[in-house]
């Protein structure tokens, strides 16, 4: 065991120092090549893989270039497109409005604010974050996925359960300069040990400082949805 730290502070300047010399090239899977395509990416991403919708993205960003593509195709074409990802039904027409929106309201420009994120059709704040982030180099929070909800619960850097209320408490305790970062550390670790259902604690960096691992929480080391 190694030493107690001494507050909730240090221990997650610790998670997040060990995790950058666990992963120190972690960054985002999704693939993308333009800010348009980031948006329609991390819609996808929603309770699926990045894996699974890289393979569609592939042959969808070279079908639909601009945002009069998304808005114009018919509702049931743009879901044949989509139709290996979950919920593509519901992905289409969010897609779909959005790009209307785009279009209509901000001159074919996804745009750069939370507010303006957060208007456009299937997008909260989780999305509006990532495409801050990753299209436009503005951070303004930490992306709260189900890996980070699972990680921060079990370290027991936190004991929210709704993002929202989690994203608060990590702007509390996260540097700002770690933002970022913090969010992708916690993906890689979540998908190469500290899985939903059989964390692997024994190859843990993590283990020594970790509540779940030492038995002290009560935090469901099998919670979690199928969010990538």
């Amino acid at each position: 065991m190694g030493t107690p730290l001494s507050s909730l502070a240090d221990q997650t300047e610790e998670v997040i120092d060990r995790l950058h010399d666990e992963y120190p090239d972690t960054t985002i899977s999704l693939r993308f090549s333009n800010r348009l395509e980031l948006l329609v990416a991390v819609i996808l991403s929603a309770q699926c893989t990045d894996e699974r919708v890289n393979t569609v993205t592939a042959d969808l960003f070279e079908k639909y270039e601009t945002p009069e593509d998304y808005a114009e195709v018919d509702q049931e074409e743009l879901a044949e497109d989509l139709n290996s990802v979950t919920y593509y039904n519901n992905k289409a027409s969010y897609i779909r409005s959005a790009s209307q929106t785009i279009v209509e309201e901000h001159d074919g420009e996804v745009p750069d604010t939370m507010s303006e994120l957060t208007d456009l059709s299937g997008v909260g704040r989780k999305t509006a974050n990532v495409v801050l982030q990753h299209g436009h180099d503005v951070v303004e929070g930490v992306v709260v996925d189900t890996h980070v909800q699972r990680l921060t619960r079990r370290l027991g850097i936190t004991e929210a359960k709704r993002p929202e209320a989690i994203e608060e408490e990590l702007m509390e305790l996260v540097p700002e300069t770690e933002w970022q970062d913090f969010t992708h550390l916690l993906i890689s670790h979540g998908r190469a040990v500290c899985s939903a259902r059989n964390p692997d604690c024994e190859d843990c960096v993590l283990a020594d400082i970790c509540p779940s691992e030492k038995g002290d929480s009560d935090v469901d080391l099998a919670s979690g949805d199928a969010w990538e």
